[in-house]
């Protein structure tokens, strides 16, 4: 026994990894186990355990790291599962996303196809009428080199006696540059008399009459040509229009291969005796089973061989058949008449309802125009109005500029000298500056002369409406 306790230690110091699983107890080492229990402790069993304890914790620590380094793992494991499940995820969206984009790629192609088709018919219409032809810029610019010369412009009073006087001028200086000669030209021509110049004048005055009336008329004529080309393109579009509605109703009816949808209120035609003959036999013949074509010719065949009392009964019902449907039909077109009847009425109701709708909106088109008009001829009347109040009395003293108005008349001069050729807007923003950096004691010196200015038209007007109430007196004296 003593032997395998020695034995037992040994084996356990030899384990590996493999020993962290759990073994299966076997009877054997649970009689060992008892074995241990019944001896005696031995001097040298201390030494042994101290010795199977130091062996034990480097191996404890060793199962420790193990498992950080498996839960580590585990971690990482964990953390990749999610990243591809989120990859996974994103795939999904991508391959829907491209199949719904195939589906519309799909639904356009078709609807493509269909415009295609529209298209290709639509390259059989050929409208049968000529279009009216554009005319060219060339064409004018032709046109304008062969003009009369009464579409020339008039050449001025000046330019006709420069014309007659520069071969002499030249004469007198040879050696002088165009620039002199017109120099001394434009001199002499302020010092010639008006009889001299009246011969030159009354030419131009001639020349500008016959240019007005040939550009005038020109006037006239390309407005009536504008007129003209756009009553035709009105005419030729509303004809290719109808040719290609006719053209298209022709397609239409072409590819319509249905038949018409039956009114399922019409009563249907009756059957003739033959026919209701069949109808009681071919149950019979088909239950010996006989084809379609058998059957017809064996009731044909019957229906030939039958006589004039066996067919009776089927005629009977025939034309009884027949009154109950010319019945019918009589009251379906009546219906149809009734029912066409009140359309009719419903089209002039709705006729009248548009055409009082129209009248209204003319009406109202009218009263706008007439509002406008008399607008405009209010405005006409207070201008005019407010022009004869001016001009009513010349001796009216008028009312004096402010001191603004009084500074801008100086400030203009004074920056057109240091700056001539400005703009006027230029102007007015520079005087307006100008007036904002014064300081108030400059300002005073224009405010006490548009005070005094005002102080005088005050005086004047007080002794202006005196004289006219003077007058009034005097008239009302004479009366």
């Amino acid at each position: 026994m003593a032997d395998v306790v020695a034995e037992i230690p040994t084996k356990k110091s030899r384990g590996s990894r493999k020993a962290l699983k759990e073994k299966a107890s076997s009877t054997n080492d649970a009689n060992i186990v008892a074995n241990e229990s019944t001896i005696s402790p031995l001097s040298d069993q201390p030494k042994k355990g101290k010795a199977a304890s130091k062996k034990q914790q480097p191996k404890q620590q060793s199962f420790e790291q193990d498992l950080l380094e498996m839960q580590e793992k585990m971690e990482q494991l964990r953390l990749e599962k999610e990243k591809t499940e989120e990859l996974l995820k994103a795939k999904d969206e991508i391959l829907k996303q491209k199949d719904e984009e195939i589906e519309n790629r799909g639904k356009e192609q078709e609807k493509l196809q269909v415009e295609l088709k529209k298209l290709q018919k639509l390259k059989e219409f050929k409208p049968t009428m000529n279009l009216p032809m554009v005319k060219d810029k060339e064409e004018k610019k032709d046109k304008k080199k062969n003009a009369c010369p009464e579409k020339k412009r008039p050449t001025p009073a000046y330019m006709l006696w420069v014309k007659d006087q520069w071969h002499e001028v030249k004469k007198e200086n040879p050696e002088a540059e165009f620039k002199d000669i017109s120099n001394m030209l434009g001199a002499k021509w302020k010092t010639v008399s008006a009889e001299e110049k009246k011969p030159y004048e009354e030419k131009y005055h001639a020349e500008k009459e016959a240019y007005l009336q040939v550009i005038t008329k020109e006037k006239r004529e390309i407005e009536a040509m504008k007129l003209l080309e756009e009553e035709q393109k009105q005419k030729t579009a509303m004809e290719l229009l109808e040719q290609y509605m006719q053209f298209k109703q022709e397609t239409e009816k072409e590819n319509k291969k249905n038949k018409k949808e039956k009114d399922p209120l019409k009563p249907k035609h009756p059957l003739s005796a033959y026919f209701l003959f069949t109808n009681d036999r071919r149950a019979a013949i088909r239950a010996d089973n006989k084809g379609i074509t058998e059957v017809s010719k064996i009731t044909s065949e019957e229906w030939k061989n039958m006589t004039e009392e066996q067919k009776r009964p089927y005629e009977e019902m025939a034309k009884k058949n027949k009154e109950k449907y010319a019945e019918e039909m009589e009251a379906y077109k009546q219906k149809k008449e009734e029912e066409a009847a009140n359309l009719m009425k419903e089209e002039e109701e709705h006729m009248k309802l548009q055409k009082h709708e129209a009248l209204q909106l003319l009406k109202k088109k009218e009263k706008t125009e007439n509002m406008i008009k008399e607008t405009k001829l209010n405005r006409q009347m207070k201008k005019q109005h407010s022009k004869e109040d001016k001009n009513s009395d010349p001796n009216k003293p008028k009312r004096p500029p402010s001191s603004y108005i009084l500074f801008t008349k100086e400030a203009r001069k004074n920056i057109l000298e240091e700056r001539p050729g400005l703009g006027a807007n230029m102007l007015k923003t520079l005087v307006s500056l100008k007036w904002k950096d014064m300081s108030e004691e400059d300002k005073q010196v224009w405010n006490g002369k548009a005070s005094e200015a005002m102080d005088a038209y005050k005086k004047e007007l007080e002794e202006y409406n005196k004289s006219i109430a003077a007058k009034l007196d005097q008239k009302t004296d004479e009366e």
